[in-house]
């Protein structure tokens, strides 16, 4: 029994110590398990709009505000790269730079194909349809000791830049985009003022798909030698999300869900996000 008002006083004081003390010890037991190569990186985020036209674009808009509310919830900072607008609403694809501690290691969960299921609010007729977006992460690296590339390996193209920048942007060709031809890979970045910041960060993105790519071939090799396959497979679809004609967020690799949608597309991604992480390790 507590006598007095100081002995309250210490005993809620304690409380929150006690409470700090676990908050902390849980954020440490997550970072034990970002342990890959890339994990303390920055991440390069890319949305693609998938089936669904319209709604598939506004779906992809839904899911660049979601990550962005989820880096703001971490402290991470969001910087545009590049974007291309729907033709009547929403976006075809953006790529976006999220900078903070161990960006890369938490975002890398959530590459893949993500499904919405929704009355679509441009449908007259207020039917039930499905969209489907699709992301890629891949981590920001200036340079990799174990990935060469070789300027021949290049085709290096020059546009105008369509997004923002104001007038000086959209006079010249400042936006760039980079070809990597043995492999495909296409890059491009055109929210910096000139050609050579444009480059640089492309050149960055291109190290990051790359190093991405690396880690898929070596993860396959792995796999093949263990004589197993694992659920986690990338580029797979990973998750829905159900606002009609009941809410629920299911994460498809884990068995993760939720039915507070709203808080999910508000930015709540850690809890699936740490289910995924203990499941790969």
């Amino acid at each position: 029994m507590l006598e007095t008002e100081d002995d309250a006083s210490l005993y809620s004081e304690l409380g929150q110590n006690l409470s700090s003390l676990n908050e902390a010890l849980d954020k440490l037991k997550i970072e034990t398990l970002l342990n890959g190569k890339y994990d303390s990186r920055n991440a390069i985020l890319t949305l693609h709009a998938g089936a669904g036209g319209t709604e598939a674009m506004d779906w992809t808009q839904m899911l660049f505000r979601m990550y962005s509310m989820y880096a703001e919830k971490m402290g991470f900072k969001v910087t545009v790269l590049d974007s291309l607008d729907g033709e009547e609403a929403g976006l075809k694809s953006i790529t976006f730079l999220v900078e903070g501690e161990n960006a890369y290691g938490y975002l890398k969960c959530e590459k893949g194909v993500h499904r919405l299921v929704r009355v679509s609010p441009f449908d007259s007729n207020a039917r039930r349809h499905t969209s489907f977006a699709s992301l890629e992460v891949m981590p920001e690296l200036d340079s990799s000791p174990n990935i060469e590339i070789r300027p021949e390996d290049l085709r290096i193209d020059t546009y105008r830049s369509s997004g923002a920048g104001g007038q000086h942007v959209n006079k010249t060709e400042s936006a760039i985009r980079i070809t990597h031809l043995p492999t495909g890979i296409v890059v491009s970045c055109q929210t910096e003022r000139s050609q050579i910041q444009n480059r640089e960060t492309a050149m960055k993105m291109l190290y990051g798909k790359l190093a991405e790519r690396q880690e898929e071939e070596e993860l396959e090799k792995l796999n093949s030698i263990r004589g197993e396959l694992k659920k986690i497979e990338w580029g797979s679809q990973i998750r829905s999300y159900v606002f009609h004609p009941y809410n629920m967020v299911k994460d498809h690799r884990t068995g993760y869900e939720t039915s507070n949608t709203t808080a999910v597309m508000d930015g709540e991604l850690q809890p699936f996000i740490v289910e995924y992480l203990k499941l790969a390790r």
